[in-house]
């Protein structure tokens, strides 16, 4: 009876020991995805949007200034005036501006667009015709 209970305990145990590394790999492989998706939240800035009155524009530092935000112009940095490719010299201190940004992590905003002057609307497709 000893040697059965001893047996017994012994097939437990060798059960706990291959089992053990077989639990401990399912629980990583299902926890790398979700760290690799909190990287990757975090690697992608969030775009904020912005909109005033320019105040300054330095064009040697290539930076525009609206409210109390300093926003830096990059080469990527897309810019429109009239719903037409513009570049910051077509900018004029004092008209209205607005886009978007992100922080990067040294703090600066980086202009992902900018567009300047009024919002210009596009007429759609749907015209309507007066009838008598």
């Amino acid at each position: 009876m000893k040697k059965l209970v001893l047996s017994g305990l012994a097939g437990l145990l060798a059960i706990a020991v291959v089992g053990t590394p077989l639990a401990l790999r399912a629980q990583a492989s299902t926890n790398a995805p979700a760290a690799e998706k909190k990287a990757a939240k975090k690697a992608a800035p969030k775009a904020v949007p912005f909109r005033g009155k320019i105040k300054t524009i330095d064009h040697n530092a290539k930076t525009i200034s609206i409210g109390k935000e300093t926003i830096q112009v990059t080469s990527e940095t897309k810019i429109t005036k009239a719903n037409k490719p513009a570049t910051l010299a077509d900018g004029v201190e004092g008209d209205m501006a607005a886009g978007s940004y992100h922080k990067d992590a040294d703090g600066k905003l980086n202009a992902l667009t900018i567009r300047f002057g009024p919002k210009v609307q596009t007429e759609s497709s749907n015209t309507t015709t007066n009838k008598p």
